[in-house]
């Protein structure tokens, strides 16, 4: 087994429970070695600190399988994926959810989430390729489902030295599955549609906007399959606006309005939501709520100052368009994009648009994607509920 030591003084990084160590971080390697093998890590003075995959190909080196010398075979495998399942099943809606949240569930770089009876996986690291049968094999013991399709069609892959894949694993997988969520029935495209089909990490957030919605109107700006438009109409707005760019994920949205029996009450078009939040207010549109669950709008600390520009402007309009002790949902998925950074931005917006904000719920991702607190990273989603005051 190769072994990886790492320079003075970044073991601490290892020791204090982060998953990640970056190719700068280590000393030397001792051993032969395939990208993605197992690799023992130590620190300089040779202390075992641990299990993980190798990839000197990618920027992240090592992935943290373990702290313990232990074998890395199929029963390691098994116990970590029991041990997700039993996280969900004892804190979450299994109905739907992500099953396994790779680096918060130590299983670095594995995702998988499921609708209703289909499992979703992605594998992001080279060190998970050899493990994809028994893995599969894991999955269909541990969480039964009726079928698991692969979509690591990501560029991320490249980074690793893969190249991105598709396909069925296990069982059927219908080109439609039907998934509940909070009550309302969602069709989910695993085998198309963005990421693993559907945006998971925003359930419970959508359930937090019960008490804003009676009697409402609702403007939902990059609303994708419409999921936040038709729990806002479950709650009972009087009229919802679901605003994307996508034309696709707008045919999805509204075949997901007319299952509920929502399509009276919403209404989805197509636009830039950039220019159509910028031509309603020029129209002097007013709504009791607005939503704003834009996109990762960087992916690298470098387009940071650009990010939070993009995120300014946008707000600024969801603010002028939101009525006097009405509502603003405002989210970031973006990773780069720390809590503060991001309430700092919204003061700013609101200072522009000379409104007042009262915090109603500072909200993160739900409790099937876990948060490391030795790992910043794995805490990327920021869901701000604010209350807008003139």
């Amino acid at each position: 087994m190769v072994k990886c030591y790492l320079r003075r003084t970044r073991e601490s990084r290892v020791r204090s429970g982060h998953p990640w160590v970056f190719l700068s971080d280590i000393e030397r390697t001792e051993g032969s070695f395939t990208p993605g093998d197992v690799a023992e890590v130590r620190s300089v003075n040779n202390t075992f600190l641990g299990r993980a995959f190798f990839n000197p190909r990618s920027q992240i080196a090592l992935r943290m399988l373990t702290r313990h010398d232990e074998p890395i075979d199929g029963d390691f495998f098994l116990r970590r994926i029991r041990e997700a399942w039993a996280w969900r099943t004892r804190l979450c809606d299994v109905n739907s959810c992500r099953a396994v949240f790779a680096e918060s569930d130590f299983l670095p770089a594995l995702i998988v989430d499921k609708f209703g009876d289909v499992l979703a996986v992605q594998s992001l690291c080279a060190g998970l390729e050899p493990w994809k049968g028994i893995l599969t094999e894991i999955l269909v013991e541990v969480i039964k489902p009726r079928g698991i399709y692969e979509r690591s069609d990501v560029p991320v892959r490249r980074l690793e030295g893969l190249e991105q894949c598709t396909g069925l694993l296990y069982g059927q997988v219908p080109d439609r599955v039907a998934m509940l969520e909070n009550g309302i029935t969602f069709s989910v495209d695993v085998k198309k549609g963005q990421k693993t089909g559907f945006f998971l990490d925003q359930k419970e957030n959508r359930a937090a906007i019960a008490p804003l919605c009676p009697g409402a109107r609702v403007l939902d700006c990059f609303c994708h399959n419409g999921s936040f438009s038709l729990h806002a109409a479950k709650y009972g707005a009087r009229s919802v606006l679901g605003v994307d760019i996508s034309e696709d994920a707008l045919a999805v949205a509204r075949e997901n309005a007319r299952a509920n029996g929502l399509e009276d009450a919403v209404s989805f078009e197509a636009h830039n939501c950039f220019d159509h939040l910028r031509e309603l207010t020029d129209k002097q549109e007013l709504f009791d709520l607005v939503i704003l669950d834009p996109p990762a709008f960087t992916k690298t600390r470098a387009n940071l100052p650009g990010a939070l520009r993009g995120y300014k402007e946008i707000n600024l309009r969801g603010l002028k368009l939101t009525r006097p002790g009405g509502f603003l949902v405002t989210c970031s998925c973006s990773q780069h994009v720390k809590t503060q950074d991001f309430i700092d931005m919204l003061n700013q917006a609101a200072r522009d648009a000379r409104r007042k904000l009262r915090m109603v719920e500072q909200r993160t991702q739900g409790r099937d994607h876990p948060i490391l607190p030795a790992s910043p990273e794995t805490r990327y989603l920021k869901c701000l509920i604010v209350q807008v005051m003139e």
